[in-house]
């Protein structure tokens, strides 16, 4: 591919004809900074301007084409007044309206007894016809560029249509044939286009907003690529040589003795999967996925053991501070004073926080838990080596890469999710890394029993839940927004927790993302310290935090929730002894999916199954752990429509993954915005 041809796609968009700073800025907004984030932004409708109408078949609130004879100019002297062009056909008149437009510049556009072609919104003012600010005001000798369904992209207040379409078909235009990274057979064998012939078809016709047609398939497929290519060389540049860790498993079988139950075979297959990259001489970046309350803290305690005998520190850390403490008074309960375990915060004070740092710095502390602070420049290990990260689903593909970095080319590298993936996404997401599941629920965990009930029926629930505090049980109530919203008809956690704490009143307690992270963090504690019974709350509850007195969780506009994240809410009940229960809200007149969503999750307690049913039912875009988290990582892929076009490219990925240092995957990556997360330059 030659480099003139590949810099026009990346060139800054300031080098296009027509586009100045102002303008330049109007388009970073939309996230059009080169010109190739032009092509990337594909039309998602258009309008049809083809019909030319008389005056007396126009339609007020439709967008209009009409041929005019310009009769007159106002341009009144009042600045506040509008400039208004005066026009007719034979079959009635129309003002052409203009408001903050120069004088000079419409006696050209509408020279006096001239036809011209006027196109847009159609209002009515003072019993007469009017446009005002037409999208298109032309000659005859333009019609043509005028009368045809023009193409709508979104765009961003300062761009009008009419400016973005010169911009987009300047770029269409001068578009050179670039070389296509795949095979010519591979593209006529898997009925896709060829690049050229995809990008012209998408910015040309409709078949951008068509997720099954050729054109979008083809962008699909390079995106969906891009992504694997991008975690293959994450996964070369994680999957370094490192030094063997030897260990004898003593402390670790010591501790599996002691515990008050036994590990489930798929906890003890995960564990062996861990020691197996502990022990080998390339550096270990994995994945434990597990469903809520499976066991992955346990097993990743016993293998830190491992490495800890071996002479070297470990950091776990959790996302927000309750977990992580959660998770450092675990560890010191199994661990029994055989370790130096330390906690650090962002609220961890001064002089405590200095000799942690010290400690560690002089390997004194061999596992040390917290939150995000401890990667911070100034935590510095002895010898670390190995980091497990819970809850990580908050971490997209640069993070993990960043993290890499940080641990150094010997330390190990463990993450865990409750978010269970759906088997479509696995490679997609989390290619970089090995993947270990844990399948199987502690034998001794009760399935939670759920049930379903209309929310007229709400007061039939008030009873069962005073007996539940006169039993010291707790109780969450999650509502789906903080307060109450004229546009949804959804329960609000404000309103709710008025009514409860009026019922039961110091029982209640209240927490949403609108609290600040330290009043959240008190509440928290108070219904873990049983201080309070009922808590009310949005879909905050932290998952992996264990409430081991919760017993009950009522989720309102429970149809409104996808399947996993209905279950992830419902696993915060029932981890201790007592029998969980999940009651399921919902209005009169559920949908069909509504009504599928709520059997199956009353049906089954598998999160990979029930991931794989949202899946289905909701699409990806919907699903708990990517849009929520903030890790949606396709533009245009989805696995709904395009499940054949993930398969064809991981197989695809397969066959070409060891000569991935071509210059034209190089392209590929930069073209959607790759390259950065595994630092290819743009020259």
């Amino acid at each position: 591919m030659s480099l003139i041809k590949k810099d026009f796609i990346f060139n800054d968009i300031k080098k296009l004809k027509g586009i100045g700073q102002q303008l330049s800025k109007y388009l970073k907004k939309r996230k059009i900074e080169k010109i190739k984030d032009i092509l990337l932004n594909l039309p998602y409708s258009e309008t049809d301007r083809s019909e030319v109408f008389n005056i007396n078949k126009i339609e007020i609130g439709k967008v209009q084409t009409v041929k005019v004879l310009v009769k007159k100019l106002v341009f009144p002297r009042l600045r506040n007044l509008p400039n208004k062009i005066i026009c007719q056909d034979e079959t009635g008149e129309i003002d052409i309206v203009y408001f903050n437009s120069r004088e000079g510049y419409l006696r050209k556009l509408f020279p006096v007894n001239k036809w011209v072609i006027i196109s847009g919104k159609i209002s009515f003012f003072k019993n007469k016809f009017q446009i005002t600010n037409p999208d298109y005001a032309t000659s005859l000798e333009n019609q043509d560029y005028v009368t045809q369904n023009i193409k709508k992209y979104k765009l961003t207040k300062g761009i009008n249509e009419k400016k973005y379409r010169s911009i987009s078909e300047q770029v269409i235009k001068d578009l050179p044939e670039i070389d296509d990274w795949l095979d010519k057979n591979f593209i006529q064998k898997n009925h896709l286009l060829g690049w050229n012939d995809c990008i012209n078809r998408l910015h040309k016709t409709s078949d951008g907003k068509d997720h099954n047609s050729n054109s979008f398939r083809r962008l699909v497929f390079d995106e969906i690529c891009a992504n694997f290519l991008t975690l293959s060389k994450n996964r070369k540049r994680i999957r370094i040589k490192k030094t063997k860790k030897y260990f004898e498993k003593k402390l670790s079988n010591e501790i599996l003795n002691k515990l008050p139950f036994k590990l489930t075979s798929s906890q003890k297959k995960v564990l062996e999967e861990i020691n197996n990259d502990l022990r080998n001489d390339k550096r270990m970046f994995r994945i434990i996925q597990g469903d809520v309350g499976s066991g992955k803290t346990i097993v990743s305690l016993l293998s830190a053991a491992n490495v800890i005998e071996n002479k070297y520190q470990c950091a776990f850390m959790g996302p927000t501070e309750i977990l992580a403490t959660q998770h450092y008074n675990l560890a010191k309960k199994i661990f029994n004073s055989k370790l130096k375990i330390e906690f650090l915060s962002g609220k961890t004070e001064g002089k405590k926080r200095k000799e942690i740092i010290d400690n560690l710095n002089n390997g004194k502390i061999d596992i040390l838990f917290g939150t995000h602070a401890l990667f911070q420049k100034k935590i510095n290990f002895k010898k670390l080596g190995y980091v497990i990260i819970d809850e990580q689903h908050k971490f997209g593909v640069k993070q993990r890469s960043d993290l890499a970095k940080k641990g150094g080319s010997n330390c190990d590298v463990l993450l865990m999710s409750a978010t269970p993936i759906p088997r479509t996404m696995m490679m997609s997401l989390y290619g970089d890394m090995d993947i270990s599941k844990i399948t199987e629920k502690p034998k001794n965990r009760k399935k939670i029993i759920t049930l379903s009930k209309p929310e007229k029926k709400i007061n039939e629930l008030w009873p069962y839940i005073k007996k539940q505090i006169n039993l010291k049980n707790q109780i969450f109530w999650v509502c789906p927004l903080i307060e109450e919203s004229n546009f949804l008809d959804y329960s609000s956690a404000k309103k709710k927790f008025d009514l409860i704490n009026k019922k039961f009143p110091k029982h209640v307690g209240l927490i949403h993302g609108g609290l600040d992270k330290s009043k959240k963090d008190a509440v928290l504690k108070n219904f873990l310290s049983k201080k309070i019974s009922v808590l009310v709350s949005t879909t905050v509850i932290e998952v992996g935090i264990d409430f081991p007195n919760a017993n009950l969780i009522i989720i309102e506009n429970a149809n409104k929730f996808g399947l996993a994240q209905l279950h992830q809410l419902r696993g915060r009940v029932g981890r201790g002894d007592k029998q969980g229960v999940c009651i399921l809200l919902f209005k009169d007149g559920l949908s069909k999916n509504a009504v599928k969503r709520i059997k199956i999750l009353k049906d089954s307690d598998d999160g990979f199954f029930i991931a794989e049913e949202d899946l289905k039912l909701r699409g990806f875009g919907d699903l708990t752990g990517f849009q929520q988290s903030g890790i949606k990582n396709f533009r245009f892929a989805n696995p709904i429509y395009h499940n054949d076009l993930f398969e064809l490219a991981e197989k695809y990925f397969y066959e070409i993954q060891h000569n991935i240092n071509d210059e034209k995957y190089n392209f590929l990556l930069k073209f959607f915005d790759k390259a950065e997360i595994i630092n290819i330059n743009n020259d």
